[in-house]
């Protein structure tokens, strides 16, 4: 054992080279370094010795989940000691008085929404990954989903956080109420800071009760160009779907080529999932009104008639990013996002720029998954990339929507973001991580 970690009490450490080499990357194209271990703490004495020592070795503590992000957030780099919190106590315990539902951040996101659901509760946020990630994997990123459209982010659904601070120490932050106007929100500053600033440790979060109806939608259309005007069209008659997703045509071609049976059978040029948890929403009335809302572009839209229909629409969305990167595995993805209104203007935008992408994603909230299929290491794809993100921020968007910055978009932020706001980032971070140990090296 490295001598300097043989300190570290109540703790599993991981030293086995072959091991370790599954730890050097996420689900991004990013590759770390070798780190020199992996620890795995099983209390808080391992934490308060984790950091005693990274101070005086000058160490990288590099937080992981499971290792489904998408941004290299989790990728070592340097003298790096991975800190892994699948074997942190804590277990998850339920208040239906305050709504509210703390678990440790090792629980998987899957586990957190079964327990609530169990309840007849609902914790909302959905990521891609909800069923493989963790807890605080997702805190750490402000995880996404197709639900944030109509319930927001993970940020919005978060009262209280716990973390592993420079001094050692666990520290509270926030209390179990929607009503803390004590100083300014540290909680959510922690929430979606990819780690940079402490470890997250556990969580309390807000529920809310699991709805009693939902109907899912197929939308065909069969003008692609038609497609963005889409969510405009339901937010302005008063409608905000629990869901709004989409495929272009490149995308919708690809999955019927390569996918399950369900994808070979989608209809449609581009295609459109529609997804409602509004009480009544099933009845024949509501469904009229959607319709009437949409206007001529309802006139092959298909309900799913059962669970398990339903079901087999979000799996062949679910399965959309595995598809393409079986089938393109060099390529380029990002999650740009822009204002439900710039849509068409992205679109048109891109054409303009003659940017080879295909898009799929949250079209309910301009959270769009673009994809450079052909892309190489050469300087074209890389000025592909950057022309997108100018196009998006001309947009009054953001160069990520849900997957954060990491590695992957680090020298893309730093070169496009307001320089103030980057040396305020980096002031925090000296303020509450003098010494540099909590997973410098990423984002700023």
């Amino acid at each position: 054992m490295i001598k300097f970690l043989s300190s570290i009490p109540n703790a599993v450490i991981i030293e086995l080279t072959e091991t370790l080499e599954g730890y050097r990357r996420d689900e991004s194209h990013i590759v770390g370094d070798l780190p020199l271990a992996v620890v795995k703490p099983q209390g808080p004495d391992a934490l308060r010795e984790l950091v005693r020592v990274a101070k005086g070795e000058g160490l990288n503590l590099v937080p992981r989940g499971t290792g489904t992000g998408k941004a290299g957030g989790a990728a070592p780099i340097g003298r790096s000691v991975v800190v892994e919190l699948s074997e942190y106590p804590g277990g998850i315990s339920v208040s239906s008085a305050e709504l509210a539902l703390r678990a440790s951040a090792g629980t998987f996101l899957r586990d957190v929404k079964s327990v609530a659901t169990e309840r007849g509760l609902c914790y909302p946020p959905d990521p891609n990954s909800w069923d493989q990630c963790s807890l605080g994997g997702s805190l750490a990123t402000n995880a996404g989903g197709p639900c944030a459209c109509k319930y927001g982010m993970t940020r919005h659904w978060a009262y209280s956080v716990d973390a592993l601070m420079e001094d050692g120490e666990i520290h509270r932050f926030g209390i179990d109420s929607v009503k803390n106007n004590a100083g300014p929100n540290l909680a959510q500053m922690l929430i979606g800071s990819e780690g940079i600033f402490g470890i997250i440790t556990a969580a309390s979060l807000r529920l809310t009760h699991a709805p009693r109806e939902r109907v899912t939608m197929l939308l065909p259309v069969s003008r692609w160009e038609d497609l963005p005007e889409l969510p405009g069209r339901l937010t302005q008659n008063g409608f905000m779907p629990s869901a709004l997703e989409f495929w272009d045509p490149a995308v919708l071609k690809c999955l019927r080529r390569f996918g399950p049976d369900e994808a070979r059978r989608l209809p449609g040029e581009a295609l459109a999932i529609i997804e409602f948890d509004d009480a009544g929403c099933a009845s024949e009335v509501f469904l009229n009104m959607v319709m009437e809302a949409i206007g001529s572009m309802a006139e092959s839209i298909r309900v799913a008639s059962s669970v398990r229909q339903r079901e087999a629409i979000w799996d062949v969305r679910r399965q959309t990013s595995v598809i393409l990167k079986e089938q393109f595995p060099n390529k380029i993805s990002e999650d740009v996002a822009v204002p439900r209104s710039k849509i068409r203007a992205f679109f048109e935008g891109a054409e303009k720029l003659k940017l080879p992408i295909v898009t799929y994603g949250h079209l309910g909230d301009g959270n769009l998954h673009v994809n450079l299929l052909f892309a190489d290491k050469s300087g074209d794809a890389e000025r592909n990339v950057i022309s997108l993100f100018r196009l998006v921020l001309e947009l009054g968007g953001t160069l990520t929507g849900e997957h954060g910055i990491g590695l992957a978009k680090r020298d893309a932020f730093l070169m496009l973001t307001d320089p103030w706001r980057i040396e305020a980032i980096r002031g925090i971070k000296k303020a509450l991580d003098p010494h540099g140990i909590f997973n410098s090296g990423k984002v700023v």
